[in-house]
């Protein structure tokens, strides 16, 4: 066993099996179609997905995200969002994105009929809308066409761009001594004519403007002509607003659009005018975390990494998600089911990873077998991680290292008081190990050599990714898309070296590699990489706080894209 990954989200501490702790955890928190809050049959939503960050999506919008039958979404919806679809949904991007405006309201026309069509067959739908439904967003126009029918529809709201690009790019659209009215407008109309900027002659407050980044040039003279702004006014132009790869430029009016072509600046971008500009950099925070703007490569299977992806984001950062080994049921499942079975028999039982721990409960579920099972056994955890593992399935770890390795492990099962107490008194003591196929031997070895009676039962197997994963990480490596490379385990490392095949080591030189502890990088040492980053405290919590270390020494002066 070596480090392992802990989604740092959970710390449990050591105590006795909690049968009321049933039904933590990500899984049991979604509601169940036909609970309260669930998305009704033959009712339409109109959800509105928020600027970008995952994290700003609505409780509500979750809600019927992880119930509903179908899920129609924008093109610029975040993926991870897509995570919280119940499994069997039927999802499509029914995007529209372009200059062609009778091939949008075409479009348009198509999602509406179709929206009308999947509520009348008595389907439960959301319509996944970037931003705020009813803000530049159609979805009034999607609920007129749902009205005429006769067709139900409720209306989710979601944090729209105005307001989450400029809080994330530290601008407040208001203050008391510099601004107290927003103004918010579509640089083109329905029509596809620009907006009449006369209309915002007398106003004296803040102006948004969205959809304007194709014809800059044209709002800076609407507003500097008509508008009768001073071409002096600050102004701000922020890309891709509340994500990772956010840019903001700032200047005066007149020379924004030389300033955003210089920047490479493009839709979809939000334009703000006005003195509040001037508030960035007093108020910038976003782009001034440490992993802001790295992308991160996370090479777990996709269910486990969704929570290390939410960290990276939390911390500015993108996780790019490609899972270097697969997950793979045991080459003996009787020799499984034969262990869950005589759980009573043991004296310990010992999880070394989280796949373990899911890949035995479910064989647990499947034998009809909850906590009780365990009966008088001692649960041991290498880590916290798996520890939450456990607690999420109901049952708490009595022992866990406080270094996450098969050593120390070792040493926490043996110095437990009822082991101990159990090894004095009886010659041997039980001790069932559900593991990988292939694993370190150091743990079970040293309970054998301590007198214990181990029994190590794969319970999973792990094999190299698909070709088809080893061409997707040759690209993202070959064009630069993947900055930080992560290496939780040293099975990490040897998938990721073996997928890569030879070279491996000249490729992932490009990047910067951070190892979750001392065993992770000596074994990447031994495949011949260079280990930038190594984690003191060995989760992926722990890795991240190394990961801010680092950058943020590297980091002499913040500065944003363009300024």
């Amino acid at each position: 066993m070596s480090e392992r990954e802990n989604d740092g989200s959970l710390t449990v501490l050591p105590g006795r099996h909690d049968p009321s702790d049933e039904g933590r955890g990500t899984a049991a928190a979604r509601p169940a179609a036909g609970a309260p809050g669930a998305a009704r049959p033959g009712v339409v939503y109109l959800v509105g997905a928020g600027p970008g960050d995952p994290g700003l999506f609505t409780q509500r919008g979750a809600e019927l995200l992880a119930t509903a039958d179908v899920v129609l979404h924008d093109e610029l919806v975040h993926p991870a969002l897509l995570d919280g679809v119940r499994e069997g949904a039927e999802v499509r991007s029914v995007g529209k994105r372009g200059g062609d405006r009778v091939v949008k309201d075409a479009k348009q026309a198509e999602i509406d009929a179709e929206l009308v069509a999947l509520g009348l067959a008595g389907r439960s739908v959301v319509r996944l809308k970037g931003g705020d439904p009813f803000l530049f967003g159609r979805g009034s126009e999607e609920a007129e066409a749902l009205a005429r029918a006769g067709v139900p529809f409720e209306v989710v709201p979601g944090v729209c761009s105005p307001l989450g690009a400029t809080a994330y790019a530290g601008i407040s659209l208001t203050h008391r001594n510099i601004a107290s009215s927003v103004m918010i407008v579509s640089g083109v109309t329905r029509a596809g004519k620009g907006f009449d900027w006369s209309e915002l002659a007398s106003v004296r407050g803040t102006i948004c403007v969205l959809m304007g980044m194709q014809a800059l040039d044209a709002v800076v003279t609407g507003l500097t002509g008509p508008g009768r702004r001073d071409p002096a006014t600050p102004a701000a132009a922020i890309q891709w607003g509340t994500r990772a790869d956010q840019r903001v430029v700032t200047s005066r009016l007149d020379e924004l659009p030389r300033r955003a072509m210089e920047a490479g600046l493009q839709s979809p971008a939000v334009i703000v005018v006005g003195a509040v500009t001037r508030l960035r950099d007093a108020l910038r925070w976003f782009d001034r975390k440490p992993l802001f703007g790295k992308r991160v490569l996370v090479t777990r299977p996709r269910h486990q990494a969704r929570s290390t992806s939410r960290l990276i984001r939390l911390r500015g950062g993108e996780a790019v998600e490609l899972a270097t080994i697969e997950i793979h049921p045991p080459p003996d499942p009787a020799r499984v089911t034969e262990a869950v079975r005589g759980l009573s028999g043991y004296d310990a039982v010992v999880f070394t990873s989280e796949n373990g721990v899911a890949c035995f409960f479910r064989e647990m579920e499947r034998l009809g077998l909850d906590a009780r099972a365990f009966g008088s056994a001692r649960l041991a955890a290498i880590g916290v991680g798996t520890a939450a593992a456990l607690a999420a399935r109901g049952v708490r770890a009595d022992i866990v290292p406080g270094e996450f390795r098969g050593e120390e492990l070792a040493q926490a099962l043996l110095a437990d008081p009822a082991l101990a107490e159990r090894l004095a008194a009886r010659p041997e003591v039980r001790v069932l190990l559900p593991r990988a196929l292939v694993a370190r031997e150091v743990l079970p070895e040293r309970l054998r050599a301590a007198g214990c009676e181990v029994d190590v039962v794969p319970v999973y197997e792990t094999r190299p990714a698909s070709t088809e994963r080893r061409e997707e990480l040759l690209r993202g490596l070959s064009a630069g898309a993947i900055d930080v490379v992560l290496l939780t385990s040293s099975s990490t490392v040897d998938s990721l070296c073996d997928l890569l095949g030879e070279g491996a080591a000249a490729r992932l030189d490009r990047v910067l590699l951070a190892s979750i502890g001392p065993i992770t990088t000596a074994t990447a040492e031994k495949r011949g990489l260079r280990i930038g980053v190594t984690a003191e405290v060995s989760t992926t919590a722990g890795l991240l706080d190394a990961l801010d270390r680092y950058f943020a020494a590297q980091q002499a002066v913040p500065a944003s894209a363009g300024e």
